[in-house]
């Protein structure tokens, strides 16, 4: 909050969670719950206190770098506090010099191998904004660089929004009711401490509890280096905010509740009242912890059969889709927010070339926008048009050999059906490199999908007797207005199963 009085300015944290967690002593503060907390705010007035220290700095990381430019994003939210105490920006390289000398930097950490690029790196200040849209490798490889000379302990500051999946919701499970997926309230704020070995952590409420239970392999590290056993320990605190406190956001934007309200239950549940617990319906097409089970199956899918399938869109919210298939394995993605027809064909030709897949092995949606890329008009020779409203296929039982019409009210429908079947089988698999991509701004692939996972609903029959999904309308209005972009992908990768094209034409495997 910014304050005017004359001619002195105040800059302060508001009661309640930016109080609290610029209060806090633990190594590692990690600010959640509901959108609209201040936490962005209280990320960048954290490193305030120490910028007149000698040798003091920082940097405060985003995923991407347009995620750091964006409207309201951290470097505008920076303009309003950064330049009251006399520092000077430096938009190319979006960092701030304070007038000790001190610099805080803004940086992103777009893939996993960017960490190398602060090999050798003393960061006595580390911040990352949305932490759910970072690697766990990525946030504790950081942490070995959070270091210090000057004199100022070094220290961790993140936000996040709920997000049940990630391996942040592992990470502060103490401090999360697991029933009822709200934070407890007598915890928040606690400090605890732990030790990482490995992929386990080693938990304890004070750091003698962890260095017993840790010293089996403290024991010759600690003798090899003379280091004090407490040196390998570090403290966390989770503290919970809710937009409810952020009366300056309020004032100004009242009407924040109301986009917040009108999100389907789910998504209202977790930004609005910062619940970190799923919600799973007998409704779903796609079992929750099968399709969980897709981002962490082991198992290679690499095979002879491999496909590309696009989901058209040109302008307005939906996105332009176009996925890369090895069998059921989805290994490379493009989004695309706005895409002219040339466009859309550019980006399929150049897929189809990197990968080696034949013209035949290409779906896309040729409804609507999708339209002019029919294969007949010369765009894409040979490619395959889906229509959603076709007649279902005639698929062969895999027992008797005989051909079966099944009851399904459309093409879509039955691809669907048969998509929610084989992630539940285990079929499905998408790779580390593709659900770590960003969507968006605001979200992963990994993130989307299962966002966009819970609009897809099992409907009534129709009065022939005939398995439906809920309406497109019904599914915009679960997922805020949008389209389930990524879904209506992995429903139409469904096609091939269920109408083989001739194997003769399938090249031998191998990228280019």
């Amino acid at each position: 909050m910014v304050e005017t009085a004359r001619e002195v300015t105040v800059i302060r944290p508001q009661a309640g969670y930016q109080m609290k967690a610029l209060s806090s002593s633990a190594d590692i503060v990690i600010g959640g719950g509901s959108a609209g907390a201040g936490k962005t705010y209280s990320l960048l007035l954290d490193p305030l206190r120490d910028i007149e220290v000698k040798g003091f700095g920082g940097v405060i990381f985003r995923r991407t770098s347009p995620q750091i430019r964006s409207e309201g994003g951290l470097w505008d939210t920076s303009m309003q506090i950064y330049p009251h105490v006399g520092a000077q920006p430096r938009e190319t390289t979006l960092d701030w010099t304070f007038p000790a000398g001190v610099k805080i930097k803004f940086s992103h950490l777009e893939y996993d191998k960017n960490i190398l690029d602060w090999q050798g790196s003393q960061i006595p200040f580390l911040g990352f904004d949305e932490l759910t849209h970072f690697s766990k490798k990525v946030f504790f490889y950081m942490l070995s660089r959070n270091r210090s000379t000057c004199g100022v302990k070094p220290y961790v500051r993140a936000t996040c929004n709920p997000d049940p999946e990630s391996w942040v919701a592992e990470f502060i499970a103490w401090w999360i009711d697991p029933e009822t997926g709200f934070p407890i309230p007598e915890r928040d704020g606690v400090i605890r401490y732990f030790i990482l070995y490995g992929e386990d952590y080693v938990w304890g409420d004070s750091k003698a509890e962890v260095i017993e239970k840790a010293w089996s392999f403290l024991e010759p590290l600690v003798n090899k280096s003379g280091v004090d056993p407490e040196e390998f320990v570090k403290s966390l605190t989770f503290i919970a905010g809710d937009v409810y406190g952020n009366k300056a956001l309020l004032d100004v934007n009242p009407a924040y509740l109301g986009n917040l309200l009108s999100q389907d239950e789910q998504t209202r549940s977790q930004l609005l009242e910062g619940n970190w617990k799923v919600k799973v319906s007998d409704l779903d097409i796609y079992d929750y912890y099968a399709f969980v089970g897709a981002f962490d199956n082991l198992y290679s899918t690499s095979t002879p059969q491999r496909y590309i399938v696009a989901d058209i869109a040109t302008q307005g919210k939906d996105k332009f889709v176009v996925g890369y298939f090895e069998g059921m394995e989805l290994a490379d993605i493009s989004v695309i927010a706005v895409s002219s027809g040339k466009k859309i064909v550019e980006v399929i030709r150049e897929m189809a070339i990197r990968y080696r897949v034949p013209n035949t092995h290409i779906l896309f949606d040729s409804d609507g926008v999708g339209s002019f890329l029919d294969g007949s008009d010369g765009y894409l020779p040979g490619a395959v048009g889906f229509h959603a409203s076709a007649t279902p296929k005639i698929v062969t039982e895999p027992l008797t050999g005989r051909a079966v019409k099944e009851r399904y009210a459309n093409l879509k429908t039955q691809c669907y059906y048969h998509s929610g079947q084989e992630v539940k089988a285990g079929k499905l698999r998408i790779s580390e490199r593709v659900a770590t991509m960003m969507y968006d701004d605001k979200m992963t692939v990994r993130q989307r999908f299962l966002f966009e996972r819970k609009a897809i609903k099992k409907h009534k029959t129709d009065s022939d007797g005939k398995l439906q999904i809920n309406p497109k309308a019904e599914q915009k209005i679960l997922l805020g207005g949008q389209s389930p972009d990524l879904m209506d992908l992995l429903m139409m990768r469904a096609y091939f199963e269920l109408a083989p094209i001739n194997r003769a034409t399938v090249h031998r495997p191998g990228r280019r």
